[in-house]
């Protein structure tokens, strides 16, 4: 399906009955809606409405030129106006690497429309904030990110090789046929380049006067993450109000929708049930 949000379109995987309550999906940097497959058909089977859409950038009719397009705030609006144009007064928000980073926002700044969060890999905001001013450790581990936010040479190292960058980017954990798959949506023109501008895009100001979340939340992190180490994994905690669950997967990298889906789903199939409170 695509999903129309003003002037942009957003191309959209969509399972389960329209009546079931929603769960949405929110894929992160450099995949699609594709990294849920192993994740959707444990939550249809349980009567869930499952919608998956390819972001900001990666949907080619929502693919805005300018850097700014890419800011937190107009990412966190894409989120509420698929609510809106799914006809979802609340939502089940669920969100891997930039999707988490994206939910977390939408998560404590319109807490209204959330029924629960799952965050997966990425740390609460402000967490992750004082991680990187404080922890060596993460500033080591988030060194990639200073060379995607430089505009051309990012897309040269990432593409030179046939690649071969975007494909180590992967650590080998993901199975090379959809590894391949997304290497070759990066062939759609701009689009890596807008990809990164997630990158680009990112300020402080995303974290400021950022409120508690209040939400039930949770938490899902693997101690085989090479970007996000354990200080800002471990802090989140003391960034939510709400009823909050820390699941670690030992042994699993980054990517865990594709890696250890069993255990996500069974986690997610418990949290679903919680409700915000009155």
């Amino acid at each position: 399906m695509q999903i129309e949000v003003g002037n942009l379109g957003f191309d959209a995987l969509a399972f389960g009955e329209p009546d079931g309550e929603l769960v949405l999906l929110l894929h992160g940097f450099p995949q699609s809606a594709h990294s849920w497959r192993l994740v959707w058909p444990g939550l249809v089977e349980h009567g869930y409405r499952v919608v998956a859409p390819d972001q900001r950038g990666y949907s080619p009719s929502a693919r805005p030129l300018d850097v700014s397009a890419y800011a937190m705030p107009e990412l966190v609006g894409d989120v509420l106006g698929m609510l809106d144009a799914l006809g979802a007064s609340r939502v089940h928000l669920v969100g891997h690497d930039w999707g988490a980073a994206v939910a977390w926002q939408v998560a404590a700044r319109h807490p209204d429309r959330v029924h629960t969060l799952t965050a997966v890999s990425v740390p609460h905001p402000v967490a992750f904030t004082e991680a990187l001013a404080s922890d060596e450790d993460q500033r080591q581990r988030s060194q990639y990110m200073r060379l995607f936010q430089v505009e051309g040479k990012a897309e040269e190292v990432l593409l030179r090789d046939d690649r071969s960058g975007l494909r180590t980017f992967f650590g080998g954990a993901e199975a090379s046929a959809d590894v391949e798959r997304y290497l070759a949506d990066m062939n759609e023109p701009g689009r890596l380049t807008a990809c990164l501008n997630w990158y680009r895009a990112a300020s402080r100001s995303s974290v400021e006067d950022f409120p508690a979340v209040t939400v039930p939340t949770l938490y899902v992190w693997s101690d085989g993450d090479l970007a996000l180490g354990r200080t800002a994994a471990e802090a989140t905690a003391s960034h939510v109000d709400g009823p909050y669950r820390f699941a670690e997967l030992p042994g699993v990298s980054h990517w865990i929708p594709e890696e250890a889906p069993d255990q996500l789903v069974a986690l997610l199939l418990e949290h679903l049930r919680q409700r915000p409170a009155a």
